[in-house]
């Protein structure tokens, strides 16, 4: 179905309604994602097994079915596009409170700051391959692509995997906008259980970027890092292992 976002802009989303549900997750993809990938659909699929209600969405500004361009994407949009869902959600008969959140990269980052903002909403938090700040992003960047993108105005990133003959070039205003974000600064929020997946070998969002964030959580926490995996879960060894993972930790929250 489509619903509006706040800009009036499409917004795909997908409703797997489970009539006798125990309760309700959002989940969300990451930049230059979408809900059709591999392991957004292992998540949704899991959380469906579980008698979960499922809502997935593919946010503005990404190569799924909903409107914008990817060269516009932007930390921001993708948490407006967030709570826009979230709000549309409450709006209807099988919407309860409190919910699930799972999220992919910057949708980890969406999900987590959703959950700073409103704790008493959320009663379960998982970001896989979470973005944790905009700070810790920059200072691994290469000091070269950051001068040239923005000199340039634009970065060519390359063919997107997931979505082949698909070019990412992504404007410079999404590494201005990410600077504005910081999930330690309002870590004391996320009191609820969390559940943090990364890859061993992720680049993007390194292991020791996520043990920053997991060290200061106060309330019941898990760790997990996927050995050999880097930071889109793709292998099918390494999906079955999250699967585990996710069944494991949705089974404690009972």
């Amino acid at each position: 179905m489509i619903i509006k976002n706040r800009k009036k802009e499409n917004i795909a989303v997908t409703l797997d309604k489970n009539n006798k549900a125990c309760g309700l997750v959002f989940v969300m993809h990451g930049l230059g994602g979408f809900k059709e990938q591999s392991h957004i659909q292992m998540l949704i699929d899991i959380f469906k097994k579980k008698n979960y209600t499922v809502v997935s969405f593919d946010t503005t500004n990404s190569f799924g079915e909903s409107g914008g361009n990817y060269s516009d994407a932007t930390a921001t949009n993708y948490y407006e596009d967030l709570e826009d869902v979230i709000a549309w959600a409450k709006n209807n008969s099988w919407y309860e409170e409190p919910f699930v959140l799972t999220g992919h990269s910057l949708g980890g980052l969406s999900v987590a700051l959703f959950a700073e903002k409103y704790p008493n909403r959320v009663k379960a938090l998982a970001p896989l391959s979470a973005v944790v700040s905009g700070k810790l992003w920059k200072q691994i960047q290469d000091k070269k692509v950051l001068e040239n993108w923005k000199k340039d105005g634009t970065w060519k990133r390359g063919e997107n995997v997931s979505k082949p003959g698909t070019i990412k070039i992504l404007k410079w205003a999404f590494a201005e906008d990410i600077m504005k974000y910081d999930l330690l600064e309002n870590v004391e929020k996320l009191t609820m259980p969390v559940l943090m997946i990364v890859g061993r070998d992720d680049s993007t969002v390194p292991v020791f970027h996520q043990k920053i964030l997991f060290e200061k959580l106060s309330g019941k926490k898990e760790l997990h890092v996927i050995e050999n995996a880097g930071h889109t879960f793709r292998e099918k060894n390494h999906l079955s292992e999250i699967e585990k993972i996710l069944a494991g930790w949705l089974d404690s929250l009972d």
